[in-house]
């Protein structure tokens, strides 16, 4: 018997029918067997249990905190911390900062031609842009580039 989980999980996937559910600290997926109303991009702070007979799809059983995580490229530039820290580091190199209060901030230093291809790999990978959102508890993360620089803040 599989015993209830709490933790954090982002919402992969919904439908009228399910959603599937994926633990944001070891990668867990659960499917849920009834979706309980939760949309995919949301994040949720809960608990998860075994769904009987067969116990091979879940069900929600509490929640404690929920929140839509949204993704979004900004037009400003980074700011002069980022830069700094992209001028102090090599080319493919990646620096991560906690914020001041609640979240962190990810800069990357690419080649100057480069940058706006490392905006979309970045803006690509949503699900793990949000992933990370979902751990760090924080509800936006803003891309943000000048040449030679993409920053990745997520925020409160």
């Amino acid at each position: 018997m599989t015993d209830d989980k709490t933790g954090t999980f982002l919402v992969t996937a919904a439908d009228d029918d399910s959603a599937v559910l994926s633990d944001v600290d070891d990668g867990q997926v659960h499917t849920l067997a009834g979706n309980p109303g939760v949309e995919a991009g949301e994040a949720i702070e809960g608990t998860v249990a075994p769904e009987p007979p067969m116990e091979v799809a879940w069900k929600l059983v509490d929640v404690a905190d929920r929140w839509t995580i949204s993704v979004e490229e900004s037009s400003e530039s980074p700011t002069t911390l980022e830069r700094e820290l992209a001028e102090e580091q090599a080319v493919g190199e990646l620096t991560k900062r906690e914020r001041a209060g609640v979240g962190e901030i990810h800069v990357l230093t690419v080649a100057e031609g480069e940058t706006d291809a490392a905006v979309a790999d970045v803006l690509d990978d949503a699900a793990g842009l949000r992933e990370r959102a979902a751990r760090l508890g924080v509800e936006r993360v803003v891309v943000r580039s000048a040449p030679g620089v993409v920053s990745v803040r997520y925020l409160p």
